[in-house]
């Protein structure tokens, strides 16, 4: 069944719990675990089950997202035949339907009427998982089943595994049937289709708040679920970049936390997830936060429970403590200093 799945990943989800990261970036380029995007999980999934032709439909802010991916060549996308595709939302007003939009589909249902895939596969962009998607068309196919879902503990991905002709039929028949997205088609139990479940056991997390987010960041600052989450046989790929390795003065001191390449540490790092080229100042303190690139700390500072996004400074002296769970969310290229803080 080797190329024989179409992907599909809809990067168009916006959450308002995260507009504070999200004002420069597509939830799907949202950073995580130091140097991975939040579509790096999905698309490193298809690739890895196979599937060479992958579309992206895009809506808010996606700039950054297609930067991030560009020709797709760190996954092996850059190819003459299929590959990635970009199919960006008709307009920033068009109604968001949930996952797997018919309308945002029906602008480009050519792509869909070229495709050579059978199967194809319908995702989210903000689920962190590892999950093999070729026994999922394998049993979907032995069945004889005409939608898979892929659930978690009984709980929805929102993937959707559905024959591409099947796709294309919804998509045309929107109107007629009421159907909006693939959601609205499972939920009903007179759709007169056979639609199985197909449970997944591995680390799932989906990332759909601020909480979400930081509960997920801290979560993978545990060896196990580090290890359940990324594994040899199947990689997650992203964006090389190639920096200098983190640079550690004899005053620093880190434990449990995830240092990316380029940092540059004179004070003290607990449970923290460090992004690349990040300095921290002398006697600073810095525990259980998300630091993200090239964020500045100054001396003297204690940051617990702190989300940093992009280019913050935070300036000598300031102290900036939240309450556990809920972390002060400093937005990007903010400048945070000690008058600001008292």
């Amino acid at each position: 069944m080797k190329n024989s799945l179409l992907g599909v990943i809809d990067a168009t989800s916006y959450y308002q719990s995260l507009e504070d990261l999200l004002l420069h970036r597509s939830m799907a380029a949202l950073p995580i675990a130091g140097r991975y995007r939040l579509i790096d999980f999905v698309l490193s999934n298809m690739v890895n089950s196979d599937i060479g032709s992958v579309a992206i439909f895009p809506k808010f802010q996606y700039r950054s997202l297609m930067d991030h991916l560009g020709s797709g060549k760190n996954w092996d996308l850059n190819r003459k035949r299929d590959g990635l595709f970009f199919f960006p939302a008709p307009g920033l007003d068009a109604v968001d339907d949930g996952v797997g939009s018919f309308n945002h589909f029906a602008h480009h249902l050519d792509y869909f009427h070229r495709s050579s895939q059978e199967y194809a596969l319908i995702s989210n962009c903000y689920t962190v998982s590892n999950i093999n998607y070729r026994p999922v068309l394998e049993r979907h196919a032995m069945i004889g089943c005409d939608i898979t879902e892929i659930r978690h503990k009984g709980r929805s991905l929102e993937m959707y595994l559905v024959k591409t002709s099947l796709l294309t039929e919804l998509i045309d028949g929107r109107e007629k049937s009421g159907y909006t997205c693939m959601k609205d088609v499972v939920e009903d139990m007179d759709s007169g289709y056979k639609v199985c479940g197909y449970e997944h056991a591995g680390f799932v997390e989906t990332v759909d708040c601020i909480e979400k987010y930081y509960e997920t960041s801290m979560k993978l600052l545990d060896v196990s679920s580090w290890k359940e989450l990324f594994k040899k046989e199947m990689p997650i790929y992203t964006k090389v970049k190639d920096e200098p390795p983190a640079r550690y003065t004899s005053g620093a001191s880190v434990k449990n936390s995830i240092i990316a390449n380029g940092c540059y540490i004179e004070g003290k790092v607990r449970n923290t997830t460090m992004f690349r080229a990040v300095k921290v100042g002398k006697n600073t303190s810095i525990s259980n936060s998300i630091i993200m690139q090239k964020s500045q700390i100054g001396d003297n500072c204690v940051l617990d429970n702190v989300i940093l996004d992009k280019d913050v400074r935070i300036e000598d002296g300031v102290k900036l403590i939240g309450e556990p769970g809920q972390p002060i969310v400093i937005r990007k290229g903010m400048i945070q200093g000690a008058l600001m803080n008292s």
